[in-house]
């Protein structure tokens, strides 16, 4: 070959053999001699190239395309640390609340709610123990058979609550939400056999939490004398619990949670903030199937206040025994009776009939047992008492005679000649008997409820000037007619006294003489509630105050110490002058030992009343009313009486109010 490469020992300058143990020369090969320290391994040789130029084997790098290369590195760091910093940051406290959800929780400790009594410190209302089933969302498994085989093995023990429904409540909630670490309502008033086998199988079944709640209990009549039913008219007045409502939860926030209870209506929903209390918290740590491993903290709570009612027991029992009984006679079945103290506004019994149980609604109403309550045309769920609004009749004659003396359109010698009615061009304006009541004065006219009398001093005749609509509105107003009175129940309805106004709006009519003579003897647009009639009545047997009507007398503590009470609260006072106010309650008392309610002078004590029947259909009975005071001279008792299609207030209504007058002060004396 014509060039052979070979290797030889290469001196350095200073004549020791340098680093590199080759050399690569043209020719032959010679092997010059080498130090043997000098030797190198064959891995560490150079190779020279021809002509003495050295060339070196690596990888080439254009260092131009660094910056490109960190600057995208920079960007997908800049990503990176955005992403930690929103997660962190921004939705910190989110995804903390989420992972410390899967262990740790926040359970409510459900306060006692707070007992109703009467009167005589008797309880109306008692809790009782009461299994709630709920579900727990987040809890449930993920895997959907898994979940299938949990819902429809509680649906079977349950028996009343189908599969499908179940997953209908669960589809309201999104799964990973925060509403799903809520408990959600599957059901309640579970029977302790079924609510044991929940418990026994709840173990393995992650998310279905038994929990044993409380629910209320009405109507115990164990501490009443000689009681053989309990008293189902307290439904109107105690009102029942139910579980909460959307629209409350959304309304009351944090005071609530999905599975609690609260008041609907009566004093149960009235004085719902009394009777709650406060619930207690505790933190406890769950495990994998959300179930309770231990307590890490708790908050006590806080009982609800008691309360004690003005309402007597026995006495509302006596009460509605005597309604109840003369409906039955008269083949009727709606009515209602107030007993009120008019010197502080307690209602002592309040009927309102038909009634319903209020127990129903405490344990959960069927489908069923509500229709037939809501479809029930006398309907039992209606509180006639306060919300009931009917004609007066000859009641409102009191309040008209009181305004016409207040305003000097009469005196209390003023008489007028009743000949069987007035007219009006081609109108007849009847009096109730047949020819008239001959000459009489307001104390007479009161007494015999005589409608020429209250024509002449509502409306005026010939050249008697009377008080006119605008008057009789004014002095209603002024006894609490058309506005509520304030008792401490919902519900209550306003009443209606009619204006020029109103008619020209609603019905495209003028206001006559007629209107005013109608509203004179109570007939006509005018409505109140038997509330309101009680109420005026009170005001006429205290002397001229009108009183706020209220139930609860007297809150206290949980162990039945006394917080406050419920003081006596005048709504007006002082508006009619005490003389015409003493004229107004003789011609009252007159009805009794002279007038249309005779009858009550076999009552113990002395009585003074109104009677009435008030025309509201031309095709039905008119209601009968009646309503009084006694004793007379130093009154204890106001009763009103109303008694749907009844006919005359004399034969219907007065012999209510006389039975129970009487059995009251018997059994007082």
């Amino acid at each position: 070959m014509s060039i052979i490469k070979y290797l030889k020992y290469n001196k350095s300058n200073n004549g020791e053999n340098n680093a590199d143990p080759f050399v690569i020369q043209e020719g032959k090969m010679k092997l010059g001699k080498m130090k043997t320290s000098h030797r190198l391994d064959w891995t560490e040789e150079a190779l020279a190239l021809r002509g003495g130029e050295k060339e070196t084997i690596g990888k080439n790098f254009n260092f131009s395309n660094l910056s490109k290369i960190s600057a995208i590195l920079a960007f997908f760091l800049l990503i990176i640390f955005a992403r930690a910093a929103w997660l962190q940051i921004v939705k910190g406290e989110y995804y903390y609340g989420l992972a410390e959800g899967n262990r740790i929780r926040i359970e409510r400790v459900e306060a006692k709610r707070g007992v109703i009594y009467d009167s005589e410190s008797r309880p109306l209302v008692r809790n009782v123990a009461n299994f709630l089933l709920y579900f727990t969302p987040i809890d449930l498994p993920d895997n959907e058979n898994e979940r299938d085989k949990i819902i429809k093995r509680v649906s079977e023990i349950l028996g009343d609550i189908s599969a499908d429904e179940i997953k209908r409540i669960l589809a309201k909630v999104k799964q990973g939400s925060l509403e799903s670490y809520q408990p959600l309502f599957i059901a309640d008033n579970i029977e302790y056999e079924k609510a044991m086998l929940l418990y026994l199988e709840s173990v393995n079944m992650p998310g279905v939490i038994l929990s044993n709640k409380t629910r209320r209990e009405y109507n115990l009549c164990e501490d009443l004398k000689d009681s053989e039913q309990c008293v189902s008219t307290l439904s109107h007045i105690l009102g029942y619990t139910g579980k909460i409502g959307e629209s409350e939860l959304a309304e009351f926030g944090s005071e609530y949670s999905p599975i609690d209870y609260i008041g609907k209506t009566g004093i149960e929903y009235f004085w719902e903030n009394e009777l709650k209390g406060h619930d207690g918290r505790k933190q406890i740590e769950v495990d994998a199937l959300g179930k309770e491993k231990k307590i890490i903290n708790q908050e006590p709570t806080e009982d609800g206040h008691n309360l004690i009612l003005s309402i007597n027991a026995e006495l509302q029992r006596k009460l509605e025994e005597t309604l109840s009984g003369a409906l039955q006679k008269l083949k009727l079945k709606k009515g209602a009776a107030i007993i009120m103290n008019p010197n502080n506004g307690e209602i002592l019994a309040m009927i309102s009939l038909p009634a319903y149980d209020n127990n129903i609604f405490a344990r959960g109403a069927t489908n069923k047992e509500y229709q037939e309550l809501a479809g029930n045309p006398d309907n039992p769920l209606f509180n006639r008492c306060v919300s009931g609004e009917y004609p007066s009749g000859s009641t409102i004659k009191p309040v008209i005679a009181a305004a016409a003396l207040e305003e000097g359109i009469i005196n209390e010698h003023t008489s007028f000649n009743s000949v069987g009615g007035i007219r009006i061009g081609e109108w007849f304006f009847p009096d109730w008997r047949a020819g008239g009541h001959g000459v009489t004065d307001v104390r007479r006219a009161l007494a015999e409820s005589i409608n020429t009398f209250f024509y002449y001093i509502g409306g005026g005749y010939q050249d008697f000037k009377g008080l006119g609509m605008e008057k009789i509105v004014q002095y209603g107003k002024l006894f609490g007619l058309s506005s509520q009175l304030g008792i401490d129940l919902p519900g209550e309805a306003d009443g209606f006294l009619p204006s020029k106004e109103w008619k020209e709006e609603a019905r495209g009519e003028r206001w006559y003489i007629g209107d005013t003579y109608h509203l004179a003897i109570g007939q006509g647009d005018l409505l109140v509630t038997p509330l309101q009639v009680a109420s005026y009545t009170g005001a006429f047997a205290n002397g001229g105050k009108l009183y706020r009507p209220h139930l609860v007398k007297q809150i206290l503590t949980d162990e039945d110490k006394l917080i406050r009470n419920i003081e006596p609260e005048v709504i007006r006072g002082d508006f009619i002058k005490d003389y015409n106010i003493e004229i107004v309650r003789q011609g009252m008392r007159q009805t009794v030992t002279s007038g249309s309610a005779g009858s009550l002078q076999s009552v113990p004590v002395a009585v003074a009343g109104k009677t009435g029947t008030a025309q509201w259909s031309s095709k039905k009975q008119p209601h009968a009313w009646f309503t009084g005071f006694a004793p007379y001279d130093n009154p204890e008792l106001v009763i009103t009486v109303l008694i749907e299609e009844g006919g005359e207030g004399s034969s219907t209504a007065v012999p209510i109010a006389n039975e129970i007058l009487s059995w009251y002060f018997n059994n007082k004396k």
